[in-house]
């Protein structure tokens, strides 16, 4: 559904991290690692150079998040090793006395949560090196259902799927964030908040908005229209427009007394 999703968007490079896109004939660049990521992230830096600092890809979709989030532990473990605390830490001695860095080494797992800075610090960092490199980053995450306190309560609330604080600097760089799902025969990308879900939107053309994106028949015919999320220049202006002027229209009397 969302590789799906993806396929159908113009000029988008597909960072695969899990190799989920065999079956579907798109622009796609494979990432294990952090090096694979710093590598691409050359590649699209010299082809901007060659196009005359023009970018040769409107939007670059990562996927996943999930598989992000391990990517970037040896780069935030070279990351905690340029300080003091880490300089011998994460390191293996070779049959032959010399001492290498331990490709098993994690620095999530640094006594009284010290090296927990350094990851999310190394994930901030490789999610923002592809900001100025397109028009629009696209990151996709799974979901879980957590058990989370509030107010004294315990409620569920479906939160990104991953490690520590990620999802937290992950949506204080998204400009919106939606959440992909089906309905009978269609799909829908919602950025409706309030109901214990990770869904907003700074974008006015968006927040508070659901759009249905595929909409399949019993014979397996799709019709993708992303066109509302992802709309012209023109028509961008045109719905910022109409968003300002309904959130500056005075209050009906009916509404102000709802609001009472």
């Amino acid at each position: 559904m969302k590789s799906t999703l993806m396929a159908s968007l113009d000029s988008n490079l597909i960072i695969d991290m899990e190799d989920g896109y065999r079956a579907l004939s798109v622009m796609k660049l494979q990432a294990r690692t952090a090096k694979d990521l710093f590598d691409i992230k050359k590649l699209i830096e010299q082809s901007i150079k060659d196009n005359g600092g023009k970018y040769p890809y409107k939007y670059i979709t990562i996927d996943n998040a999930s598989r992000l989030d391990e990517a970037v532990v040896p780069y935030a473990n070279h990351l905690y090793r340029k300080t003091a605390l880490g300089a011998g830490w994460g390191k293996k001695r070779l049959q032959n006395g010399t001492m290498v860095d331990d490709p098993e080494a994690d620095v999530r797992t640094v006594p009284r949560g010290g090296g927990w800075k350094y990851y999310r610090d190394a994930l901030e960092y490789i999610i923002k090196m592809f900001i100025p490199l397109c028009e629009t980053v696209i990151l996709i995450c799974h979901v879980k259902d957590s058990q989370i306190t509030r107010e004294g309560k315990e409620i569920s609330e479906l939160q990104m799927d991953l490690a520590g604080k990620s999802g937290d600097i992950i949506g204080g760089l998204a400009d919106a964030l939606a959440l992909l799902y089906r309905e009978n025969n269609s799909t829908y990308l919602s950025f409706q908040g309030g109901d214990n879900t990770v869904k907003e939107a700074r974008c006015l053309h968006l927040k508070g908005k659901k759009f249905e994106v595929i909409r399949s028949d019993n014979q397996g015919h799709m019709r993708i229209d992303t066109s509302r999320v992802f709309p012209s220049d023109e028509e961008l202006e045109k719905l910022t427009k109409e968003a300002l002027a309904l959130q500056s229209a005075p209050l009906s009397e009916e509404t102000s007394k709802d609001k009472e």
